[in-house]
């Protein structure tokens, strides 16, 4: 951004290092990292309203349709009218309010353990090497917003300040997620699940404040995230966009993430799937391969130089390992 005063978003940045292809590159990153996170949302909404309503289910076509797919099914027919919408302003206004639900969540599982009776009384191991590379994927994930930066940099009035909005946000955002990842351990230890609020006794306020609050978020967000695909679709790839056209397009986007979700409902596999092919791309080698390729001309100490190279070694590393040990868990189980 320093380069050139016009760069205002992660694509203007994979433009002027690359041109086109890699604006084109960097875009299809980004839109398949939201697609997938779209079908985390899916999956997070089946798998906890099944444990709130075990019993629900109906019939389509003479097959009967229970649990999590159907609360899928039912979660997808609810956001689909927040996807028509053209302006999204209320909802994000509404999303911001993500930040006081996660400390909320935290607030309810910590009143579950100690209050509510869970109690700390579960051990298991504390490290285990199989586990490192969908720990070090999912870690990823969680730490990803890397495609906003330029955005939130950009609208800032005074950008000198905006390292310590990271520093911040990065504070904040570990102490949350270290804090829940230390009661999960400390509540259900080897026995925790990919989220933690399916492990809460049902019948407790706390776990239900938990578990509605987790059900909230996807509401408010899912529409935020799936519109920028649409648009981009009506944008490019359409002569001439229509109301039905549009209403058409994202209807057909909303059902393809219905139909990833109901065919992988794993949501610790993906969201470490997620982390290790897309996230580690996006928020580790794009921004050093961009970074050398626009400032080629610039004068780098050999320190410099050293530690992009480990960075992107690493990197490496992680987006492979991390890929194929979260696709083997999820062909494993899905087998």
């Amino acid at each position: 951004m320093e380069a050139d005063p016009q760069v205002r978003t992660y694509q203007d940045v994979g433009d002027l290092a690359f041109g086109t292809k890699g604006r084109i590159t960097i875009s299809a990153f980004l839109f398949l990292e939201l697609f997938l996170v779209a079908v985390e949302f899916l999956i997070l909404e089946g798998d906890n309203l099944a444990k709130l309503f075990p019993q629900l289910s109906f019939r389509v076509g003479g097959h009967a349709i229970g649990g999590s797919q159907a609360f899928i099914i039912i979660s997808a027919l609810v956001f689909l009218p927040t996807v028509w919408l053209r302006s999204l302003k209320l909802l994000s206004y509404v999303s911001a309010g993500g930040v006081v639900a996660s400390v909320v969540l935290v607030a309810s599982v910590l009143w579950a353990a100690t209050v509510d009776g869970v109690g700390f009384h579960q051990k298991g191991e504390v490290f285990r090497l199989n586990g490192v590379p969908t720990t070090v994927s999912i870690i990823t994930f969680c730490y990803c917003g890397h495609s906003l930066f330029p955005t939130i940099c950009s609208s800032m009035k005074d950008r000198t300040e905006f390292p310590k909005v990271l520093f911040a946000c990065f504070v904040i955002c570990t102490f949350n997620y270290g804090s829940m990842a230390v009661l999960g351990y400390l509540m259900y230890g080897n026995e925790v699940k990919s989220q933690l609020t399916l492990n809460l006794p049902v019948e407790k306020l706390s776990s239900k404040i938990a578990i509605y609050v987790t059900l909230v978020n996807p509401l408010t967000k899912y529409a935020l995230i799936v519109t920028p695909i649409a648009a981009t679709i009506e944008d490019n790839l359409m002569s001439k966009r229509t109301i039905i056209t549009s209403l058409l397009t994202r209807t057909t986007l909303v059902a393809s993430t219905v139909l990833v979700a109901l065919a992988v409902p794993f949501f610790g596999y993906m969201m470490a799937l997620i982390g290790s092919f897309l996230s580690i791309t996006v928020s580790v080698l794009f921004p050093c391969i961009c970074y050398l390729k626009i400032c080629k001309g610039y004068r780098r100490s050999k320190l410099e130089v050293a530690t992009i190279a480990v960075i992107m070694v690493v990197g490496c590393l992680i987006a492979i390992e991390g890929t194929y040990s979260s696709l083997q868990k999820i062909i494993q189980h899905l087998g």
